[in-house]
């Protein structure tokens, strides 16, 4: 009797592990931005840009399993630099998207374009209208989903800076006002796609914005620049932040 109890019992948890084990969501996702998804400013890079603590938050979470993922951010380059006929950025995201190991994961890509394309002068195409923003992310988001069909889209609202910020390339208060009028057109492109494309481009992070407007003297790095100290790059901590709510972001898109 207690023989045949604990014998089924062993199988109820059996199945009910092996059950939960199917249901866990793999993921594989290609991180698409600048200079702060690539972690510029960060002595380790490689292990505190946010998309490292992005995957890090996600891999604990209720339903994730493996979680694999490529930054493929670069110093400087703007929305123009990932379009496919400009053959910069493009064709290394192709490649990056198809060397995971997991092929039956879920393809993710993560978009977070915008603050160099705000810059009055500087970055490639910058300074770059709302209107071409708008253009330019959808181009680049038909040519994901027409490369991989059952790939999920997640935009990330590009974050607050200073607006004195001037390094190698001019952003000023102009930049600034320019930036803040992408995140109305990421949601005009989300709302588009629920009625072609439902259930395959989501609207990720919208708070990390005010989140580092606020507490910029304790999570961005000061940096020098032709008009005094500015903040635009996550200090480590800030990093880890950012990679939280681009995780969360993410979470709330796909589970």
């Amino acid at each position: 009797m207690i023989r045949n109890l604990c014998l089924s019992t062993y199988l109820v948890l059996s199945i009910t592990f092996s059950y939960a084990q199917q249901e866990n969501k793999a993921l594989n996702i290609v991180f698409i931005g600048n200079s702060i998804t690539f972690g510029g400013g960060l002595a380790d890079r490689g292990k505190d840009a946010p998309p490292n603590e992005a995957c890090a938050w996600l891999r604990q979470q209720q339903g994730v399993g493996e979680v694999n993922f490529s930054n493929q951010g670069v110093s400087g380059h703007t929305s123009v630099d990932v379009l496919p006929q400009t053959n910069t950025d493009f064709p290394r995201i192709l490649k990056a998207a198809k060397s995971f190991a997991n092929p039956k994961a879920l393809l993710v890509f993560s978009i977070k374009l915008g603050t160099n394309d705000s810059a009055v002068k500087g970055p490639k195409g910058a300074p770059v209208s709302k209107e071409d923003y708008y253009n330019n992310l959808k181009l680049i988001t038909d040519s994901l989903m027409s490369a991989f069909p059952a790939c999920k889209v997640v935009y990330q609202q590009p974050i607050w800076y200073s607006p004195n910020t001037h390094n190698r390339s001019t952003y000023m208060e102009e930049g600034l006002n320019r930036l803040q009028t992408y995140g109305p057109q990421l949601q005009k492109l989300v709302k588009s796609y629920q009625k072609t494309n439902p259930g395959q481009v989501f609207m990720g992070d919208t708070k990390a914005f005010k989140f580092f407007k606020k507490h910029y003297l304790q999570y961005l790095a000061p940096e020098e620049g032709k008009f005094g100290p500015f903040y635009l790059h996550p200090n480590k901590e800030g990093a880890y932040l950012l990679g939280d709510f681009w995780g969360k972001a993410i979470y709330k898109a796909l589970f």
